[in-house]
């Protein structure tokens, strides 16, 4: 996620000092010396946060938070203020201003705020593209999240979607499969239905009937032709759910349809010609069962041509705020809930976990927060879960000994580079360093 600020600050080395900060902890800035200068560059899609004085030279902060608020309500701005302007600040936070930091200030005071703000700006951004998506295809599923998994996730779908191949969809429970399968159809252009059949639940003793369809008399309760899901398909998408627990006598059977794109009703000798796609789901590795005699080997082929893999929660933690936002809005409005709202230590916790039931368990987790009814979250990544001890620890210092443990284990991995296990972690090496000294911590290679 790339974070942006706008400084506005008139004094030339509070504002060099300040814009260093930023930058420091991992911000783009732009800085200007007035209120002016500042206003001709915002847009009202500007996707990050403005720290703005409030006493300046021509209009005043308080003048530009107005014509902020005017241009986008939902834009965070940041006052700072003098020593003992209280009067001053409590106008500004009443004229809409997200926070204020009083002068003089320390840089771990400045970043927490702009980092909240930045969290809540780029959250709104991307409520709103997801309702501009949504008003130009009603039909068509969204799929939340901007981290690299999901860009490069987005940038498959599109590469694939309009090709005419069969696609197998990879991942674990929870991760999306159906959601990712109905984007494909969408953007394939095809005209006919979209056909879920969920191959774990379909009984063997009516797969056929159900598959293909049947014609009168075929069995007993038979009175008129039916139309099976194959068919109801054709011009359409059949998506396949959890194709490996198809009995392996039904895959030979559906192996055929897909060579020859025709079937037979049951009870009926007419070869009838069928074009779908085929788009399947595992959350096993087929090849792996194939290679145990548990998939046939042929089948696995004929539904590869292409495959998407699905990213867990775990390797996607960016997006972890977005999806909670976006999942407890909707419940929101759903249950007639106010929105709940949450600290960075709370957020940190949820996204060190390991949510083994990802995006739905994600999703859950979030309609129990509006109802107020949360209750434990998974146990952080690599930690065992073990009893609180009778002196239980408070949250900042649970968060500090999380932080220190993973910052161990960042500089583990990279074999004691710092460069390394900051980037690893995603902070700026400055960051690393002041940790590093904060937790007492060794290093090797800087």
């Amino acid at each position: 996620m790339t974070m942006q600020a706008i400084l506005v600050e008139d004094e030339a080395a509070l504002r060099l000092a300040t814009t260093q900060t930023l930058e420091l902890g991992g911000f783009t800035v732009r800085a200007y010396a007035s209120a002016e200068e500042a206003q001709a560059a915002l847009q009202a899609d500007f996707d990050g946060v403005v720290v703005s004085d409030v006493r300046l030279p021509g209009r005043s902060g308080l003048e530009l938070l107005a014509h902020i608020a005017a241009l986008d309500a939902d834009l965070p701005v940041i006052m700072v203020t003098g020593h003992g302007d209280v009067d001053m600040a409590v106008g500004a936070m009443r004229s809409g201003a997200y926070d204020f930091i009083e002068k003089p200030f320390g840089s771990e005071r400045l970043l927490d705020a702009v980092r909240r703000a930045q969290d809540k700006r780029s959250l709104v951004m991307e409520n709103r593209r997801l309702k501009t998506a949504w008003a130009l295809h009603p039909d068509t599923p969204q799929l939340v999240g901007r981290s690299a998994a999901m860009e490069r996730l987005k940038l498959s779908i599109r590469n694939i979607a309009p090709a005419a191949v069969d696609i197998l969809i990879n991942g674990e429970t929870g991760t999306g499969k159906e959601v990712v399968a109905r984007l494909i159809h969408a953007a394939s252009a095809r005209k006919g239905n979209f056909v879920a059949i969920n191959c774990g639940a379909l009984p063997e003793s009516v797969f056929e009937s159900e598959m293909f369809g049947h014609e009168p008399g075929a069995f007993t309760g038979a009175q008129k032709r039916r139309i099976g899901k194959l068919e109801y398909a054709n011009g359409g998408t059949l998506f396949l759910d959890e194709i490996e627990s198809m009995p392996m006598a039904l895959q030979v059977k559906l192996l055929r349809v897909l060579q020859e794109r025709r079937l037979e009703r049951l009870g009926g000798n007419e070869a009838v010609p069928v074009n779908f796609r085929v788009v399947a789901a595992s959350k096993a590795d087929l090849l792996e069962l194939s290679a145990k005699g548990e998939f046939r080997e042929d089948l696995y082929y004929r539904i590869g041509v292409a495959a998407v893999d699905l990213p867990p929660l775990r390797e996607r933690r960016d997006d972890i705020p977005v999806l909670l936002g976006h999942f407890t809005q909707d419940a929101a409005q759903r249950f007639g809930r106010e929105l709940p709202q949450w600290t960075a230590a709370q957020m940190a916790q949820w996204q060190a976990a390991q949510w083994p039931g990802n995006v739905r368990e994600l999703r859950n987790f979030a309609e129990r927060l509006v109802l107020g009814i949360a209750a434990a979250i998974p146990a952080p990544a690599h930690s065992p879960v073990t009893a609180a001890p009778s002196g239980a620890e408070t949250l900042p210092q649970m968060v500090d000994a999380f932080e220190r443990d993973r910052i161990n284990r960042a500089l583990d991995a990279a074999g004691g580079n710092v460069a390394m296990a900051a980037d690893q972690l995603g902070i700026p090496r400055k960051t690393m360093y002041d940790k590093l000294k904060k937790y007492q911590l060794g290093a090797g290679k800087k």
